[in-house]
């Protein structure tokens, strides 16, 4: 539930209020490019993923109803608009279908994935994030939306499940399997690095 200085926020949002409306483009600029990008792997669409959750919001405010947080809200329509974009087939697609992304033998990468880097990401760990984005290409939506969420935008199993409107216990196990699946593409790579 929002708390008492949060409700008034939205009040004064719901009332068309233009500094708290710019207040909340610079609170949640970041978080919603981050979640769209982490999702969508391309900064060009992220930017205009986030112009559209901004739209979606401005549109949508007044039927809030304060039974989440806004920023559970703001999150559950970020990942939602990026899943429809996918679905849509609005972006091409950064990597081919790859099975496997290592030699069975030497464990070397045999797929260097495109330039894709997290801007979210320090730059030490550019190259191991690259290799990780492409994997989470190969999970699917749940799992991939799960991942991101929890490793990439540090949010809690708690948060998590909110947003993604499901139990915790489905948040570990969702999350359990997205690193399963992400041990079978990466291999002892995955051990090594995460």
């Amino acid at each position: 539930m929002p708390s008492l200085n949060e409700i008034e926020f939205i009040q004064s949002l719901q009332q068309g209020n233009q500094q708290a409306f710019a207040e909340l483009v610079d609170l949640y600029k970041n978080k919603i490019f981050n979640t769209a990008i982490g999702i969508l792997q391309n900064e060009h669409d992220s930017e205009e993923i986030a112009q559209e959750v901004f739209i979606e919001v401005f549109r949508s405010i007044k039927n809030f109803k304060n039974d989440a947080t806004l920023s559970t809200w703001i999150y559950r329509i970020t990942i939602n608009k990026s899943l429809d974009f996918i679905r849509k087939g609005k972006r091409n697609k950064r990597f081919g279908i790859v099975v496997n992304l290592f030699k069975e033998e030497t464990n070397e990468p045999i797929v260097h994935p495109k330039n894709f880097f997290h801007p979210g990401i320090a730059l030490e760990q550019k190259e191991k994030s690259a290799i990780l984005f492409a994997a989470l290409e190969q999970l699917n939506e749940r799992q991939k939306t799960c991942f991101v969420l929890k490793y990439v935008e540090g949010l809690s199993q708690q948060e998590i499940s909110k947003v993604m409107q499901c139990a915790e216990g489905a948040v570990e196990s969702i999350l359990s399997r997205a690193k399963e699946n992400l041990r079978k593409i990466l291999g002892d790579y995955f051990d090594k690095n995460y």
